[in-house]
């Protein structure tokens, strides 16, 4: 750094590194409230980062300058799990797969999964019995699990869903824990973590390579709308391949592991803001009951329910799935008058920028009313709200994403109240990879 940036004092060796992992979350909102756009944060003896809480600076990095950067230590450990996917890969590599891929995601054809997305639901909440306390943090991931299974691959797992489910979760605590870690213990070394971790990553390849080949393997003339079948189709419009089966591999992982993780999420904190506030829910069962009728949703009726989308909008707000994105300078640039060289990173939380007083009148309180008629989006800085990320890298399944948090939503809520006991304690905001409620979340189902 040639221009001198203060920040949080840290201990002598390791820094800001151990408040940090305390506590992110309150770790970083009160460095950017004490500190401003630009705080300095010490990860350890020698490594420099610094958290980014102005929008333009955002967009510089994210988009005018963003080739500047690559994808910091905590994307890098994800290769362990999702390889060299979209998520992960870099430069020509990246943009070759994105264009492999983004046919897939276009608005129209992801429409044609709406009614997949509900009927699982419906299939899903048959067995829910009123008043009954459930995790539902742990029904949402098992639901959209099956979702992402059979719009994505065309494959049911829901036999062995709890399985999948626990060793996706190894996989994104060990990446968050290796992300972090002073230590680099290779992952030959026996440790417990790398045990469990390796067994976890055996049965996710043995249910990825095993859907591929069954695919593979199909005779001539098997038609598929699911994913899989495009990606296995798809040819790059330049030299005319495909994807070997290693990188259809590293992208239906990303797919299976990202593809239900944030949207589980997304889901659990707006059951749970909606119970604490029942003015929100009233409001939000009366628009279902009024434009549905009792019939089950459609992808059709999505705009017709403008106050489900609000409530999407606003939950995304307070408690974004993807809460902080890392960059690391590759060569020296300069961002908003600051310069930056290569080995730093610069930080960059959703959390704390969707929570910033500057963009939002009181930012810590659910109202979804905020984002009615997207007058708040028009007068915002654009990455005063990004929940997707933004820029060459933004996320690829964001309208898949929005339209399952809002079918969801109403087919469940049509037919359920869900509430959380006066007893139970707050829900706590775990940030590992994706930022999940921490212990799971107890409500109890109430038939409407």
């Amino acid at each position: 750094m040639t221009t001198q940036i203060s920040g949080p004092r840290g201990l002598p060796l390791s820094g800001n590194l151990l408040a940090f992992r305390k506590d992110p979350l309150s770790f970083l909102t009160r460095a950017a409230s004490e500190y401003g756009d630009v705080a300095h944060i010490r990860m350890g003896p020698s490594r420099h980062a610094y958290l980014i809480s102005n929008p333009e600076y955002i967009k510089e990095i994210l988009v005018a300058k963003q080739a500047h950067f690559k994808k910091a230590k905590g994307l890098q450990v994800a290769k362990l799990v999702v390889g060299e996917g979209i998520l992960t890969n870099e430069g020509k590599d990246h943009l070759r797969q994105r264009r492999l891929m983004q046919p897939a995601f276009h608005r129209d054809r992801i429409a044609g999964y709406g009614d997949i997305m509900v009927e699982e639901a419906v299939n899903h909440i048959e067995a829910w019995k009123d008043g009954e306390l459930l995790d539902i943090h742990h029904e949402m991931m098992r639901l959209t699990l099956a979702i992402i299974t059979r719009t994505m691959f065309g494959a049911n797992v829901s036999s062995n869903a709890d399985e999948i489910g626990h060793a996706i979760e190894v996989g994104l605590q060990y990446i968050s824990k290796k992300a972090t870690s002073v230590l680099d213990i290779p992952l030959e070394v026996p440790t417990k973590g790398n045990r469990d971790f390796q067994q976890a990553s055996e049965l996710l390849d043995k249910t990825i390579y095993a859907i591929i080949e069954d695919r593979r393997n199909e005779p001539e003339g098997a038609e598929h709308t699911d994913l899989l079948a495009m990606l296995l189709a798809a040819r790059d419009e330049e030299d005319g391949t495909g994807m070997s089966d290693k990188q259809v591999r590293d992208e239906v992982m990303t797919i299976f592991v990202a593809g239900h993780e944030t949207t589980a999420n997304t889901l659990s904190w707006t059951w749970y803001l909606l119970s604490q506030h029942p003015e929100v829910e009233a409001r939000f069962h009366q628009e279902l009951d009024e434009v549905l009728e009792g019939r089950e949703p459609t992808v059709d009726d999505i705009p017709s329910l403008p106050y489900v989308n609000q409530i999407v909008q606003e939950s995304m707000r307070l408690y974004p799935a993807a809460w902080m994105i890392n960059r690391e300078v590759v060569e020296n640039v300069e961002i908003g008058g600051y310069h930056f060289k290569p080995g730093e990173i610069l930080m960059m939380s959703q959390f704390v920028m969707h929570r910033d007083p500057r963009f939002y009148d009181e930012p810590d309180r659910f109202k979804p009313e905020r984002f009615d008629g997207g007058e708040l989006l028009k007068r915002n800085p654009q990455f005063a709200y990004f929940p997707f990320g933004g820029g060459p890298r933004i996320c690829i399944g964001n309208n898949f994403a929005l339209m399952e948090s809002a079918l969801l939503l109403a087919t469940i809520g049509q037919r359920f109240r869900i509430s959380r006991g006066e007893n139970e304690p707050a829900a706590i905001p775990e940030p590992v990879v994706t930022l999940r409620p921490k212990n799971g979340m107890k409500m109890t189902i109430h038939k409407r």
